[in-house]
């Protein structure tokens, strides 16, 4: 497993040199690039400008362990969800120009007013579409656990089956309602095999079981990214260094 960075929070003021500056220097080995952040890795890059983004990454020892979206299927209007549909297969195209090999998308909740399993089938089905889109550029989906009720590993699981899709994986997210008597056991056996990225948050605290997810990601095969998606400081390089200090002691 690979230790890697998330640009939200820590990091959604710098730009990209910067980036690969501190993660070189603090011996994170890949960030996941979030839209919306002064990196600038955005939709509206020329083809130029996305070549330019990938030799910056392609000179440096940092990876691009992916581009994280904030599209989601969950809407009760479907010219919503065509709308996240759409946007997602351009994401992905950008995806692919910049060398990134994932796209991170997520649900987002339950609406109230549309039954559980309507929403879990509507957000599996336009998952299948984006899936067999980004295929064809060499593109993982990636669904985030993520969401008010969305969130629950079994509506994950039933999303999952109803995508039917090879190339659609889990965002693992560490979410505190994952551990139930102080295992995530259960929960994580129900993506087991199926998780393609990682999301940690804060190592320090122990409500979270976090060797057990790390002993469960290896004994699973996962050799993958752990990405931090930690609050910023303003003294960011000696946050991310404790930060891997603590990661390597857990994980190993």
């Amino acid at each position: 497993m690979k230790l890697g960075l998330v640009t939200y929070n820590m990091a959604k003021d710098w730009d990209i040199p910067t980036l690969i500056e501190r993660c070189v220097e603090t011996g994170f080995a890949g960030v996941e690039l979030r839209t919306t952040h002064a990196h600038g890795v955005e939709v509206e890059l020329s083809a130029s400008e996305r070549a330019a983004v990938k030799q910056q990454f392609a000179d440096s020892s940092i990876e691009i362990a992916g581009l994280g979206s904030a599209f989601d299927y969950h809407a009760a209007d479907a010219e919503v969800v065509r709308q996240n549909i759409e946007g997602t297969k351009v994401y992905s195209q950008l995806a692919a120009d910049v060398g990134a090999p994932g796209v991170k998308v997520r649900p987002n909740r339950l609406p109230e007013e549309v039954p559980v399993e309507k929403t879990l089938e509507q957000i599996g089905l336009s998952l299948r579409e984006c899936a067999e889109f980004a295929q064809n550029l060499g593109v993982q989906i990636r669904l985030e656990v993520h969401g008010r009720g969305t969130s629950e590993l079994p509506h994950i699981r039933t999303i999952l089956d109803v995508a039917d899709h090879g190339n659609v994986s889990v965002c693992w997210n560490s979410n505190f309602g994952e551990v139930e008597n102080g295992t995530i056991q259960h929960n994580f056996n129900l993506v087991k095999g199926r998780i393609g990225l990682v999301h940690i948050t804060e190592l320090h605290r122990r409500e979270y079981p976090w060797r057990e997810l790390f002993t469960s990601l290896r004994e699973s095969g996962y050799a993958g990214y752990c990405l931090a998606e930690i609050a910023g400081s303003t003294d960011a390089v000696r946050v991310m260094n404790y930060y891997r200090a603590l990661w390597e002691e857990l994980a190993r």
